[in-house]
């Protein structure tokens, strides 16, 4: 990313995308971070970065879903990081509608608006659960669509949505796919998150889903590194491209190897609630990132089990501090 470039990351008060924004602003980007507006006047995650990283950037409280505030975000921009999404795939279940409408019209939206201000990079961000259940492995770009959930239909909905912008028009758009991210910040929702609290905060058993399932888990860091380097490439253009490892853990087995770093007995009870209808799993994900490597030069530094481990650790640590877990409701289990 060449220093002192304009650029808006949407979703920049979520997870990933503070994430994103710490790197850019580190970088040498001027930032614009479009985050969800609200009567409580927060800013997400990025009310917890660093002071200079604050400074640094220019918060626009919006919605993706309102054209107009989009577009005003937009104008400006040389490169856009489109992250504002509607990502639970549990409550996509009891409210799929404004999953269609965040994460299709949202995304309608922001391709709108970079087609009207010339932007000259789109970064959408898709989701491995669009793949479904692999039908073979590792998983490539070329492997069908088949979503689970109407989370994953929506977002197969806005990935081709902004390819069709650049078969359309001539968008300058890359659709960048990350496998299971995990990392600080991760919501309370994802799985990783919540082996580690409740084995650090809790008594008894920890409470899960179906823990048989496989998942490519990628730390946010290498993520991140992969958005960047896709808004740098000139061959990415137009491309989807995987992120992801290459490493395939179970979920129970994931359980195991937190409760080593924390050295904490490990129980597992199943939990109704937990469980995804029985033909919405997605039972088996692991990527193919070998595209990734060949148009971005992109490796993530988190592979194998032993860079799980390191990644882990760093989470582990990170939900143990106090001021982080303040921002959580840990004691109960919500979608």
């Amino acid at each position: 990313m060449p220093e002192g470039r304009r650029v808006l990351v949407t979703g920049a008060d979520g997870f990933i995308g503070s994430h994103l924004v710490e790197r850019l602003v580190r970088d040498g980007a001027q930032v614009r971070a479009l985050v969800y507006y609200n009567a409580f006047d927060s800013h997400g995650w990025l009310d917890t970065v660093s002071a200079d990283v604050r400074r640094a950037i220019e918060v626009i409280p919006g919605d993706v879903r309102d054209a107009e505030r989009t577009g005003q975000a937009v104008a400006g921009c040389e490169t856009v990081f489109h992250l504002a999404a509607l990502i639970g795939i549990p409550y996509s279940y009891a409210a799929p509608r404004s999953y269609y409408d965040t994460n299709v019209l949202g995304t309608l939206n922001v391709m709108e608006a970079a087609r009207a201000h010339g932007v000259a990079r789109v970064i959408q961000t898709s989701t491995s659960e669009v793949y479904g259940t692999a039908r073979s492995v590792p998983i490539d770009e070329d492997h069908p669509l088949n979503p689970q959930s109407p989370y994953a239909a929506s977002k197969v909905g806005a990935d081709q949505l902004a390819l069709s912008y650049h078969r359309s028009f001539g968008l300058p758009v890359t659709v960048v796919r990350p496998f299971n991210a995990y990392g600080p910040r991760q919501s309370l929702r994802a799985v990783i998150p919540q082996i580690i609290v409740q084995l650090t905060r809790r008594s008894g058993p920890v409470r899960l889903g179906s823990v048989e399932p496989t998942r490519d888990f990628n730390f946010v860091d290498d993520l991140v590194a992969g958005f960047v380097a896709a808004a740098a490439s000139e061959r990415a253009l137009g491309q989807v491209i995987n992120l992801g490892t290459g490493y395939e853990v179970s979920i129970r087995r994931t359980a195991e190897l937190i409760a080593a770093i924390l050295d904490r007995p490990l129980t597992i009870s199943g939990d109704s609630e937990r469980v995804r209808p029985e033909t919405s799993e997605v039972q088996r994900l692991c990527a193919n990132a070998q595209k990734a490597k060949e148009l971005l030069g992109w490796t993530p530094a988190h592979a194998g089990e032993e860079g799980f481990r390191s990644g882990l650790k760093a989470t582990a640590s990170w939900f143990q501090r106090p001021e982080n877990i303040a921002h959580y409701r840990d004691r109960e289990y919500s979608v």
